[in-house]
Formats: C-alpha cells, structure tokens, sequence
C-alpha cells in the first residue's frame, strides 16, 4: 500500500489533465487578434479556435458563430480538432482504466500483477494523450509566430498566441507527468516484489540441509 499515494496523484493529475484537454479542445482563444504598430484603440477584438469564430466589441457584447463548413477550413485546423477529440477520448478512457486498477479499489479482486498491468496501461495512455494534445497546440503555435514574423502576410491577418495554447500546453505536461508516475509506480511494485519474493524449494533446501547436520552432529556425539 506504500505506492497507493502515488497512485492517486497519479490519478488526479489525469483528471486535470482531462478537464483541461476538454477546456482546450472548446474555448475559442487559439488566435487572438493581434495589435501592431499604432492599433492602440481597438474595438473589437477576434478570437479563433477549433470550433467557431468570436467577435467581442467595445461595449462587452461578443458575437459567436460556428464554422460553417468542414471542408473550408485550413488542413491545420482538421488534423488540430481531430487530433483534440482523440485526446478527450484517450484520456477519459485512461481515467476509467486507471481507477479500475487502483490499490484502494476492488474491481478486480486482491490480484496485485493484474492491478499493476492495468495501471501501467493506463500511465501509456496518459503519455499518448499528452503527446497528442501537444502537437496541434505546437503545430497552431508554430504557424502563428510564423506568420505574425512573415511581412507578406497583411496586418489585418496577423494573430497573436491565445490563451488556449498556453493552457494546452500545461495540460501536455500534466498528463505526461501523471502517465510517468503511473507507470513508475507499477515498476517499482515490480523490483520491491522481486525483492521480497520467496522461493519454497530454497527454504525446504535449506530445511532439509540443516536438518541433517543437526542429525550428523547428534550422531557423533552419541559415539563419544
């Protein structure tokens, strides 16, 4: 029971791992209007992400509407909303895998070797989705400095980096943190099993061995 406190951060670090890949993969901050040269007054800010544009002006009302057609959108765009909804899905499913293989559970009995697969099942599962949620948000960050240092590309036209990509980017690492220690876990329950393991064809060896120079010794001393 000594590495269940690990587990459970673990665990929880999954859990805000899937809050925030969900976060990530709805709010529309992925581009942000950016504010170049004398654009000091600015009325309406533009923000774009996966699912819809939004327009918020001057007086705090924002406007919001959803993509009109898949087809039309950017081949960055595609890859980044399904590479998005396969990291919900993956760590939803390693969150469910990972508290059917808790210590502190009895979902599948008292099998310790059993638990410890599962476990270390889940942690892969994590370090996928943190890989897959890192690679539309590098691949959206990328293209942004890209353009917004481009001088071909119109002032109009340049975005700045929005808040979803930051908050994308911590939820990389916390998933990828919670995997790692989920399957260290399940690694160290190994070495301490083979290092406390006991082998009854030894004992009875030893048993046996000790019991005939017992029986030797006893032997000789009669003779004398």
């Amino acid at each position: 029971m000594a590495l269940a406190p690990l587990e459970i951060v673990g665990l929880c670090l999954g859990v805000i791992g899937l809050i925030g890949t969900c976060a990530v993969t709805g709010m529309p901050q992925w581009r942000v209007t950016a504010f170049i040269e004398s654009n000091i007054i600015v009325f309406e800010t533009i923000w774009e992400g996966l699912w819809m544009n939004c327009i918020r002006h001057a007086n705090i009302r924002m406007q919001c509407k959803v993509y009109d057609s898949l087809l039309a959108l950017t081949p960055d765009l595609q890859a980044a909303r399904g590479l998005m909804c396969v990291a919900v899905i993956l760590t939803l499913l390693a969150v469910l895998i990972a508290i059917v293989g808790m210590k502190c559970t009895r979902c599948t009995g008292d099998n310790e070797r059993v638990k410890g697969y599962i476990v270390l099942t889940a942690g892969i599962i994590f370090i996928l989705a943190g890989v897959i949620v890192l690679i539309p948000v590098s691949w959206t960050g990328h293209n942004i400095i890209r353009d917004f240092y481009n001088p071909l590309v119109d002032l109009a036209q340049k975005r700045e980096l929005g808040e979803a990509l930051y908050i994308g980017w911590a939820t990389a690492g916390v998933l990828i943190a919670g995997g790692a220690i989920l399957c260290c876990t399940c690694c160290c329950a190994k070495e301490e099993k083979n290092q406390y393991s006991y082998s009854p064809q030894q004992a009875t060896y030893s048993s046996h061995h000790v019991a005939r120079r017992t029986a030797s010794t006893y032997s000789k001393s009669q003779y004398v």
